[in-house]
C-alpha cells in the first residue's frame, strides 16, 4: 500500500472531508503535514504543488490535488488502484 501524505490545518473542513474519504478507503495511516502549526511548510507545499489551499494529497510520489480533485478521482474509478498498488 502507498504512503498517503496530506498537507492540511486543524479548522480545514475539506481536510476532514478528504481524511473520511480516505478513511472509507481503508486509509488509516496518513502523513499528516500541518501547515498552520509550521507556516514555512505551507511555503514547500506551494513550492512543489503550485497551490497555496488545504489539503494536498500526495499518494506515493503522485500529487493528487485537493479535496474536489481526490473525490473526482474516486467519482471516475482512479483512486482505487492507487491505493492498492
Amino acid at each position: 500500500m502507498p504512503t498517503v501524505k496530506m498537507y492540511c490545518t486543524a479548522v480545514c473542513p475539506y481536510c476532514q472531508m478528504a481524511e473520511k474519504l480516505l478513511n472509507r478507503k481503508g486509509i488509516t495511516a496518513i502523513e499528516k503535514i500541518r501547515v498552520d502549526l509550521q507556516p514555512e511548510l505551507r511555503a514547500h507545499m506551494m513550492e512543489i504543488t503550485g497551490r497555496r489551499t488545504v489539503p494536498q494529497v500526495f499518494i506515493g510520489d503522485r500529487h493528487i490535488g485537493g479535496f474536489d480533485d481526490l473525490s473526482a478521482l474516486d467519482a471516475e474509478g482512479g483512486l482505487d488502484p492507487l491505493l492498492s498498488a
